[in-house]
């Protein structure tokens, strides 16, 4: 546990930190026409079509059964992992 007297200790470092970097770092002005473009190319999908995705349950369900395959395969890595750094260790 933290006492007081370390946490005004890291408060002032990173106070310190930020005042450093603020008088080292310059600000970035992003081009217009930049912007713009983003602008273009980034839209939210009318309503219309957020409701029709999802009322396609057949995509929906190989979506779903995709991330769920995926979760299984890192849960089993992760669970021969540990298993065997845990062997190592141990004997």
């Amino acid at each position: 546990m933290k006492t007081r007297n370390q946490t005004s200790t890291s408060d002032n470092e990173f106070d310190a930190l930020e005042a450093h970097l603020a008088g080292t770092l310059r600000p970035v002005v992003t081009p217009k026409d930049m912007i713009q473009r983003l602008r273009e190319r980034v839209t939210t999908p009318m309503q219309e079509k957020i409701v029709l995705r999802l009322r396609d349950w057949h995509s929906l369900f190989f979506v779903f059964s995709g991330v769920m395959s995926g979760m299984l395969v890192i849960i089993t890595i992760a669970r021969a992992l540990f298993y065997f750094w845990g062997k190592r260790h141990t004997g």
